[in-house]
Order: C-alpha cells, then structure tokens, then sequence
C-alpha cells in the first residue's frame, strides 16, 4: 500500500521538532527550560470576554452547529474594527468571513485559489504557513528575502525591486504576493507608503495581494502599523488576515478573520463551507464582545510586552548578546551571537538548550534566509527574562571551550 502521500512528501523536514525534543527531554530530567521558542501568549484573556463566553455557553442553543463564515454579530463586530482603527469600511457580508485562526484561513484560501504549478511569491524568512499553505495545495513557490536598510528598517524601495524581478521571470505569472506586517519573525514594520506601492504594482500585473496583519495591535512606538486596505483601490485586488490571539490573548480560541476582495472572501466562504461549521458559537460571541467592548485590555498587554522587550533587550545585551528591539509583534530577531555564528541557527539554538536550558527558535525554520538569526518570543516575564541572561552570560564567557567542544563533538559523530 502506497504511503508516499503526495502533499506530504512536498513537506520538509520540521526543523523546530528536534529543538522541540530536546526541550522535551530536558524536561522530563528535571530542567527549568526557560522557554522563548513558541509564541504562545501566556497572559489572561481579559475578564469581560471570559464572562460573555460563559453567559452564552450556559445557553443550550448556543451547543449546536454554528455558521462556517461566521455569526452576522461577529462580522458586524469585525467591520466595526476596521472602521474605527483603520478608516476602512467593509461590507460585513461580502467582504469579511472568521476563521478558526488566521493560520486556518491562509491555508484554506491557498487551497481555494491554487492550481498545481501556480507560482506564488512568498517573503523569506516568514511564519511557515505564508508559503506551506500554498505548498500543500500544490503550488509552486518563490521566496522573496525580504530586504533591509543599513539601519535594519524595511527597505520597501528594494522589495518592490525584488517583486518585478521575480513577475518578470516566473512562468506562469505569478497569481498572488504574501506580505506580513508587522513580521514574524523578523518584526519588520512597513508604512502606507509601500502599502501603496505594492498595490500599485499587483494591480498593474494583475496579481492577488494576501496580507497578514495578525500582529497590529502589537507596536511600541506612536506608529500604529496600517492595514493594507487603506489604500484607495486596494480592496480591487488585496484580502487581509487578522487574529484575536496576542491582540486579546486569545491564542487557543482560534478565532481570526479575512477581510477584504469580495471574489478571495467568496472563494474562501466556499471552501470552507465544506469544511468546517465555524468555531464554537459561545467563542463567536466571546470574540464580538472582545470587538466591541472596552479595548483598554489591548494597551494592557501592549505594556506587558514592551516591558518583556524592554527588560529582554537590556539583559541580554549586559550579558554581551546584542539584541535588536523589535518595533513591533511579540518577537525579538536576531543575530547568532559571535562566537557561535559560524555554527548556524540550529547548533546555537541546540547549544542554548544544553549548555543554559533556554530555548529560542533557529532562524533556519522560518526560510533559508532566515539563517543566521534566532527569534525569541516575549513569554515569559521579566524575572525569568533576567534569569536567563545570567545563563546566557555563563555561556558567552566560555564560549569558546563550548564552540571547541560542539565541533569536536560534531566532528567525531561523522
């Protein structure tokens, strides 16, 4: 019997699974691993939408099937949002479906657009589902290293020069552009300014813009990111995801949304009327009171993880590893730090783990042009933030009996 599935074998390799099992594994021997590889919110939802889920739940009619494109409330609820933090009005009927997550809506709008071999630019590096989704649908891709000033801000100007290139020489024309602003993992922010150039340039060649924006509520400076649907036009030729999971700290009640092109909206209405029923209708109307209700909680946790930036950025950088602040998402990205660079992403990030029991994720899994870098999530609070700088600061000082031992290691496993 044939077990070479197809879409699965398109796969490759999970690179965080090994780092995954050796977390595992130090743990199961008694470690403390302080862990920054997973970006997984762990404050508190906030209250009033706790409250609103066990009200409804207590209702017996609220436990059957709900709506797969979401309850009217809900998209309401959503296109409230994008009018009143983006000056952007949708019609909450054809232009916005909820998703369970964002992840789940990239995917099944990859599946419901995708033809096998159609070519899709993608960002290097990028969170894994911006090209897999498409990969697993069976299109063919081409990553686009996403590139930065001097400075390390967003270099637009020279990403659009990167897109041309790359329309220019793809057979068949690409059918659509992913982007992601704020990034994960590198949390790079752009401004209106590229928002309109890129549109400009996917309505020229008559190309699909699919924008992630599941991180905009999570800056640190008086630059609230912007949604790609600002500008005049855009909804002609762009759909836009969001998240409830940092914004609210809502990350396991997968309840996310795309917005935007009524004919992407439509298409992915459609595949996932096949699929799914929507998510638990007490969840629906949780999420709409989170929409709708006081939005001091999102300042609230903005603080806690400015405070995490903050406190990680200062630490580690004592302990002689430099680390860039991010301007925006729940990440750090940076650099391996010397000496342990010519190791790569993985090596260091295994010998993080060995040597210190702190966990990050190796830039490697987020794209090849992620290589060199790591990313560390903003979960874990600031005492344990310190407590990992002086792990880290007892690595750096014997960094080189450590590199020494790694490569002698290394050498003698081939």
């Amino acid at each position: 019997m044939n077990t070479d599935f197809y879409r699965v074998k398109r796969l490759p390799p999970y690179v965080f699974a090994e780092v995954n099992r050796m977390k595992a594994d130090l743990r199961a021997d008694g470690h403390d691993v302080i862990d920054f590889g997973m970006g997984n919110p762990d404050m508190d939802t906030p209250a009033h939408i706790v409250e609103k889920l066990v009200e409804t739940v207590q209702r017996p009619r609220t436990h059957r099937y709900s709506a797969s494109r979401g309850i009217p409330g809900l998209r309401k609820a959503q296109a409230g949002y994008y009018a009143r933090r983006f000056g952007v009005e949708v019609d909450p009927e054809t232009e916005v479906v909820a998703t369970l997550g964002s992840k789940e809506g990239l995917a099944n709008l990859a599946a419901a657009i995708s033809a096998p071999g159609d070519v899709i630019l993608a960002p290097n590096p990028s969170y894994p589902i911006h090209a897999f989704g498409f990969m697993i649908a069976g299109g063919t891709l081409r990553h686009i290293p996403v590139p930065t000033k001097d400075d390390g801000t967003f270099d637009g100007e020279g990403y659009i020069r990167t897109l041309d290139r790359a329309v220019r020489h793809s057979v068949p024309k690409p059918a659509a552009i992913v982007v992601n602003f704020p990034s994960n993992p590198t949390a790079l922010v752009c401004d209106l300014d590229f928002y309109a150039e890129l549109v400009a340039f996917a309505r020229r060649h008559e190309i699909w813009l699919l924008s992630d924006v599941a991180y905009a509520e999570m800056y640190y400076d008086d630059n609230p990111p912007h949604s790609i649907l600002e500008v005049p036009g855009a909804i002609d030729v762009a759909v836009e995801f969001t998240s409830l999971s940092k914004t609210y700290a809502m990350p396991g009640w997968r309840m996310g949304f795309a917005v935007g092109n009524k004919h992407l909206i439509g298409a992915l209405t459609r595949i996932k009327s096949y699929l799914d029923y929507g998510a638990f209708t007490p969840i629906q109307v949780a999420a709409a009171a989170a929409l709708n209700g006081p939005q001091d909680c999102i300042a609230d946790i903005r603080a806690v993880y400015r405070e995490r930036r903050d406190t990680l950025v200062e630490a580690m950088g004592r302990a002689g590893w430099a680390i860039p602040a991010p301007p925006a998402t729940m990440f750090a990205w940076s650099a391996v730090p010397a000496p342990f660079d010519r190791l790569g992403s993985m090596a260091f990030a295994k010998i993080l783990l060995q040597e210190a029991d702190v966990a990050v994720s190796p830039g490697v899994g987020f794209g090849e042009y992620g290589e060199g870098h790591v990313r560390l999530a903003l979960v874990e609070n600031e005492q344990r933030i310190r407590q990992a700088a002086r792990k880290v600061r007892k690595l750096m000082d014997d960094a080189e009996a450590v590199v020494a031992r790694y490569e002698g290691s290394a050498e003698a496993a081939e």
